[in-house]
């Protein structure tokens, strides 16, 4: 059984499950406005984060919704956790609003690229054509809603995302720790995947990203996100948290 499928815990405010819910899924429901007409447009696409919660999107300059944001930047994503549930309407789900544009920075676009292909091994087979390029949202608003009869509005966008300085000091050592993970613990990356993601039939994982939320998990081209909880509040954290989820691995059970 999967496990890695984002779900929310009881307790969570309601900034921190939009935030999981964008870092634990893998596509969403792009809205644009037609660049011709104005009329409304939605695609569906492949969504990754930034280290501190920011949606990424590798976009075609072919695709419609990429001309679309060419004229206008303003978009939404819906994003849900309602996989394998009966009823949908009953599983947690976020709209979250903002600009999207393309991300400039030499520095922030190699980041921003390596998230996105821990979270999507595959699309290394386009991600260096001359017609893609990675986009970013700035967030400024979302709507989250709960289950039934449980929705609330977000307005202040920041608020959503970790703190920027957590947020850099997890960029700056997150090579760091991935590398140190894959070269010293092999052995313990592959039981996260196994007994924690439910990932028994891959083989060969490696931790291809890390933020303070979780970490993304990678064999060949299937991927698993591993979540942390609670949150990391600073890199130094991540040795307890992994330690603990190691033996939590261990104590699992039979795969």
């Amino acid at each position: 059984m999967r496990k890695d499928i984002p779900t929310i815990m009881p307790g969570r405010s309601h900034r921190d499950a939009v935030r999981r819910l964008l870092r634990g899924v893998r596509k969403a429901g792009l809205a644009t406005t037609m660049a011709e007409g104005g009329a409304p447009y939605a695609s569906l696409v492949t969504v990754a984060t930034d280290q501190d919660g920011s949606p990424l999107l590798l976009l075609s300059g072919l695709a419609d919704h990429t001309r679309n944001l060419a004229a206008e930047p303003r978009a939404a994503l819906l994003v849900d956790a309602a996989e394998g549930l009966d009823n949908p309407q009953t599983g947690p789900r976020a709209t979250v609003m903002g600009r999207i544009a393309r991300v400039a920075d030499p520095a922030e676009e190699e980041r921003g690229r390596r998230r996105f292909l821990a979270r999507h091994p595959a699309a290394a087979l386009y991600a260096g054509f001359g017609d893609f390029a990675l986009y970013r949202m700035a967030v400024e608003r979302a709507h989250y809603v709960g289950g039934f009869a449980r929705a609330v509005w977000i307005d202040d966008g920041p608020s959503l995302l970790s703190p920027p300085a957590l947020a850099a000091a997890m960029s700056d050592a997150e090579v760091s720790i991935i590398t140190h993970m894959n070269d010293d613990h092999a052995d313990a990356v592959d039981l996260y995947a196994r007994r924690l993601c439910g990932r028994s039939g891959e083989e060969g994982w490696r931790m291809a990203a890390i933020d303070a939320d979780g970490c993304d998990l990678v064999s060949a081209e299937q991927a698993a996100r591993l979540p942390f909880d609670p949150s990391l509040t600073d890199p130094s954290g991540a040795r307890e948290t992994l330690v603990a989820l190691v033996k939590k691995a261990r104590a699992g059970g039979a795969e």
